[in-house]
């Protein structure tokens, strides 16, 4: 009777949260809960680490226009109100980079042992490119992407002058990173890590959905370090999740 209670309480914290899909999973393990929908930018971040990781995990797909997001069940793991959210056996987390470091600090043993590096210097360059991606690329390709891709579906008129100037703001973004990825093949040294993977999202709408993609594609190194980690099985499982998602 206990049992069937707490599986009948399962189903309706799942029901009032939304669509449940199993992407990797064990029956024997609690899988990793990751909650959101795979189509924001925060949230792929998240599943491309997983897979890379080769982490067992469970999207739980929220419905945003339905404001999944804002309901108290949700908002007892993640108080913004914003994806994605993820829990690990007891305990939650937000933000999407934290999540990140932490299943890569958290299942060392796993996937792709260094993508947060294995020795404090290889961490250390890992993470400046990561807080590069977060303070210097994310946000003028964030706004382009709004105004680009989001804004015309949303009926909002575009900012030509915002686009003017965030153009110009990534430019000097992606000059700082042509000179770099001639001297290595990735961001932080010549093995693939967490500071390639995080620039995932914004690039990959970028040169997909907008018409501005030649900013990254048309500087040698840069579109050659692009075309590779988009190319990465991770990334691909990951844009097949969104595929799927964005079909009727």
């Amino acid at each position: 009777m206990v049992e069937k209670k707490a599986k009948q309480k399962t189903q309706e914290r799942k029901k009032e949260l939304g669509h449940t899909q199993i992407r990797v999973t064990n029956p024997m393990a609690t899988p990793v809960k990751v909650y959101g929908p795979p189509l924001s930018t925060a949230v792929c971040r998240v599943l491309a680490c997983l897979l890379e990781k080769d982490v067992e995990f469970q999207l739980i797909s929220l419905n945003m226009a339905k404001g999944d997001h804002k309901k108290p069940d949700f908002l007892k793991i993640q108080p913004f109100g914003q994806v994605p959210a993820f829990q690990d056996e007891k305990i939650s987390l937000f933000e999407s980079r934290a999540i990140c470091r932490y299943v890569c600090e958290n299942y060392p043993e796993k996937g792709n042992k260094g993508l947060f590096g294995t020795n404090p210097l290889a961490k250390a360059s890992i993470d400046q490119w990561l807080e590069a991606e977060g303070q210097s690329f994310n946000p003028p390709s964030s706004a382009l992407l709004f105004q680009l891709a989001l804004a015309p579906r949303m009926n909002i008129k575009q900012d030509e002058v915002v686009i003017k100037q965030n153009e110009e703001k990534l430019a000097k973004v992606l000059d700082v990173y042509e000179k770099r990825l001639g001297e290595s093949r990735f961001l932080a040294g010549d093995e693939f890590s967490l500071a390639d993977l995080s620039h995932l999202p914004n690039a990959h709408y970028l040169v997909n959905a907008t018409d501005r993609g030649e900013i990254l594609t048309s500087r040698d190194n840069v579109g050659r370090w692009w075309g590779e980690i988009s190319n990465r099985d991770s990334w691909k499982k990951v844009v097949d999740m969104q595929k799927q998602q964005h079909s009727p």
